[in-house]
């Protein structure tokens, strides 16, 4: 008995007629992302670009995400937020990886880097709030407590994404720690007297190889520290942000309009198979035999 109200509450909540314009909002976005990779793995293999490809189906993998997340933990991503993770996704792999954007559009990886801090933000306060109401923990947490652990998970997450570009670029030769050009160094090493007293000098020559570095690329090349701490800087900004949003969002539970697009929330079935059920019975019961009032209620009025 207990899966047929399981069963007829997810038909209900499909059936809504939110429901489907929520689907077909989520269907549109990934099928237009979907054949934009397409027609660029079609382009990939025309010019023998193996790697793009594997690109281009590692985007298609991940775009099967949100939906195994959505059925293996029974959850609800709203549109919003699972409209912002196909565009990321898209945003980070195919126009940054394959079609240069990170190093043609200056500022693209900053903006990618902010709003993966709020992305996994967002995760990491939902999974804490899920579990906060959920019945079967006791332990209710309170809404600066949830604000905390989402920022904490999403500079933890930023931090091991860094250890993954720091150990790309060592091991195998890549440069996912982007390059900053260098006109001033200041360092105490410099000092003549051994002092700890910064010396400020400017770069004025710099022959590397025989070449003139200061011709091109026009200063000495920092090899990742400025790139690391500067996207740790923005990942920051954006795990506070979602952070303060979430805060208020538990805080003023149901009234926060922004947070509820970005935040999931558990598919509760069965009870929402047993609130149809009552719903109806309540419906059918405003007109009992007497055609006047609901069944329960008593004539002490009367």
């Amino acid at each position: 008995m207990g899966k047929k109200q399981k069963d007829a509450g997810k038909h209900a909540a499909v059936r809504t007629p939110e429901q489907r314009r929520r689907v077909r909002r989520r269907l549109t976005i990934r099928g237009v992302l979907s054949l934009f990779i397409a027609l660029t793995f079609i382009r990939a293999a025309f010019m023998h670009r193996y790697e793009n490809m594997f690109v281009c189906v590692l985007s298609l993998a991940l775009f099967c995400v949100p939906m195994l997340i959505e059925r293996s933990l029974d959850i609800n991503i709203p549109p919003l937020m699972e409209g912002i993770i196909y565009c990321f996704i898209f945003a980070a792999e195919i126009l940054g990886e394959i079609n240069s954007f990170y190093t043609l559009i200056p500022g693209w990886d900053t903006m990618l880097h902010t709003i993966n801090g709020f992305l996994v933000a967002a995760v990491g306060f939902s999974l804490v709030d899920l579990f906060n109401r959920s019945e079967r923990f006791s332990v209710k947490l309170s809404p600066l407590f949830l604000a905390i652990v989402a920022f904490c998970f999403s500079m933890t997450v930023g931090v091991l994404w860094e250890f993954f570009e720091f150990g790309m670029d060592q091991f195998f030769g890549t440069d996912m720690q982007k390059d900053f050009l260098v006109t001033t160094i200041n360092s105490v090493t410099l000092n003549p007297d051994g002092l700890n007293n910064v010396e400020h000098l400017p770069i004025e020559s710099l022959v590397v190889n025989g070449q003139d570095w200061m011709e091109f690329p026009g200063g000495y090349i920092d090899i990742g520290l400025i790139d690391t701490m500067k996207d740790l800087l923005v990942n920051f900004v954006g795990a506070v942000v979602f952070s303060i949003i979430g805060f208020f969002y538990v805080k003023t539970r149901g009234k926060g309009k922004l947070a509820a697009s970005l935040i999931p929330v558990v598919l509760d079935n069965a009870n929402a198979g047993k609130n149809s059920s009552s719903q109806k019975n309540t419906n059918s019961g405003e007109q009992n035999e007497d055609g006047l009032r609901p069944n329960g209620q008593t004539d002490e009025k009367e």
